[in-house]
């Protein structure tokens, strides 16, 4: 069927362009939309990436038997339409979709929940448009080949052109469009794309009316969605939220009480910062962490140098300078939007320097020892395995001073033999010769604290009351220190006896090999199955978020 567009190459090249775009476009949004309720571990990344390469090899297979056994561009260019609108409805139900199959998956999967909730979530809303996507080389090839002789230059070209799109789709939304507007608004720009190409295809073609109506009806619902999908929130559920947006790393979103704000990154997985206005304990890890400077080789924990790799809001550096009167406080935070927020909504102490980098690449970098370090960079699922391995620990250890001690925030409390903390603790226990645990009441976290020193245990209550001794002579007139500091008595008393000396085993990650997606996500499995108890339907799990 003769399109005087297809003749020219540059048109039929900008549209297989524009397919590499947006299927790469798609493919970094569809990791977005499903981080703030899966993570962003590798685990879903490969989910990710296996659907869409099924859909895009269906897609090539049905597109050369549709361009072999009916050669009319028009129904490539409707397929092309389909994909637009149906990329663009993406930000109005996806997140409603996901809900829904997480609520249903939840009470009908016993293990492996994040695996089999993540590839029902991608099937059904991002390998149909991708499959459309697929068909557009193997058809561009039947309407660009004019003869044997050019062939191979021909698809070459065509090769090429997606070849650069897909690179283009691959730096714009991670680089530009979703920490500009955000992953709903990226898939609204990409989908106009598609829609703009398919436009102009059919209206240079001038059809009769009754053959183009599509059209203008894609167009109608193309502009439905812009309305109704430009919106940035994925707890939809909540519309108290003080701030909810994206930066390149995470979905962030902020909340305030009277009493506290709380910074988290996950809608499904809790809190990862919080900011007590009171000035009180939080009643999380945080308050358990900060034995870690009574138990270092020091007089006066005041004068502790102290490195927190995750940095977050700053919570343990906040509750550091509250309750130990700790000057020295260094903080290392990927995540410059992270940062922001902390000066923003959290109160960051601004003699605190933040320095945005990557923790271990922080450790590589410079030559500075400290009394304590503070390891907190593990993120609900999302553990990086460079930050857990033996050569990581032993590059913390060599940054600790005589009598140092690391403190490490496991956030996911496994309960079988052989969990993710369970290789944790056996990986560090292979650097360090002390190694305690202690279980935060209430919570899946457990802090481990690690040092070189026989003798840390024994010097935690020995140094918190003298310290506290210390702390009550010299702020007489200072409000509340007489209660504050009785509290921080009590809660380093509470650690004291939740101690755990840990037994070793022989179960190391290093950086050749670190499985810890899979030893998380077996832990996730454990946690969705505790908190099922007792819950019998989808609104007892909205209710608990």
């Amino acid at each position: 069927m003769e399109r005087p567009i297809l003749k020219n190459k540059l048109y039929l090249y900008l549209t297989e362009f524009f397919a590499g775009v947006s299927v790469m476009a798609v493919e970094l949004g569809a990791s977005r939309l499903l981080a703030p309720y899966f993570s962003s571990s590798q685990i879903v990344w490969t989910i990710i990436i296996g659907t869409i390469m099924i859909a895009m090899a269906l897609g090539n297979l049905y597109g050369g038997r549709s361009a072999d056994k009916n050669p009319d561009p028009d129904r490539l260019y409707a397929r092309i339409l389909v994909a637009a609108i149906w990329i663009a409805a993406i930000p109005v139900v996806g997140k409603y979709v996901i809900i829904g199959v997480a609520g249903l998956i939840i009470f009908t999967v016993n293990s492996n929940y994040l695996v089999i909730a993540g590839f029902v979530t991608c099937m059904l809303v991002f390998v149909f448009p991708l499959f459309l996507l697929g068909t557009v080389t193997p058809s561009l090839v039947k309407y660009s080949v004019d003869s044997l002789d050019e062939s191979g230059s021909t698809v070459g070209k065509l090769g090429a052109f997606n070849t650069i799109g897909s690179i283009i789709g691959t730096f714009v939304p991670t680089f530009i469009s979703i920490p500009a507007v955000g992953t709903s608004v990226t898939f609204l720009i990409f989908a106009g794309i598609l829609l703009l190409i398919a436009v102009i295809y059919f209206v240079s073609a001038k059809l009769p009316i009754s053959k183009i109506k599509k059209v203008p009806v894609s167009i109608v619902l193309f502009l439905i969605c812009c309305i109704l999908g430009h919106d940035a929130s994925f707890a939809f559920w909540q519309d108290d939220l003080t701030y909810e947006g994206e930066s390149v790393y995470n979905y962030l979103q902020v909340y305030e009480s009277p009493d506290e704000v709380v910074l988290s990154t996950n809608v499904l997985f809790g809190v990862q910062s919080v900011y007590r206005k009171d000035v009180s304990l939080t009643g999380m890890y945080y308050d358990y962490a900060m034995a870690a400077p009574f138990m270092a080789d020091l007089d006066d924990v005041s004068d502790a140098d102290m490195l927190i790799l995750g940095m977050g809001t700053g919570t343990f550096a906040t509750q550091c300078r509250r309750y130990l009167n700790t000057a020295n406080i260094t903080g290392v935070e990927i995540d410059d939007k992270i940062t922001e927020l902390a000066d923003r909504y959290f109160e960051l102490p601004k003699d605190i320097p933040v320095t945005t980098y990557d923790g271990r690449a922080y450790l590589n970098a410079v030559d500075d020892k400290y009394d304590v370090i503070m390891v907190d960079a593990y993120q609900d699922i999302t553990i990086p395995f460079q930050m857990s391995s033996v050569e990581f620990f032993s590059l913390v250890k060599d940054h600790l001073n005589p009598g140092g001690v690391m403190v490490v925030n496991m956030n996911m409390r496994g309960s079988s033999e052989g969990s993710i903390n369970d290789y944790l603790a056996d990986t560090i226990s292979s650097v360090f010769s002390e190694v305690y645990t202690v279980d935060v009441a209430g919570s899946t976290n457990r802090e481990l604290f690690a040092s070189d020193d026989p003798y840390m245990k024994d010097k935690l209550m020995d140094n918190v009351r003298r310290n506290i001794s210390i702390r009550n002579s010299s702020a007489e007139n200072v409000p509340d220190t007489e209660k504050r500091l009785a509290d921080l008595e009590n809660m380093m008393e509470k650690v004291d006896s939740r101690l755990l000396r840990y037994e070793p085993g022989n179960r190391l990650l290093t950086d050749d090999k670190a499985p810890v997606e899979l030893l998380g996500m077996r832990v996730i499995d454990e946690i969705i199955r505790d908190e099922l108890n007792g819950i019998d339907s989808i609104d007892d799990i909205m209710n608990m978020l």
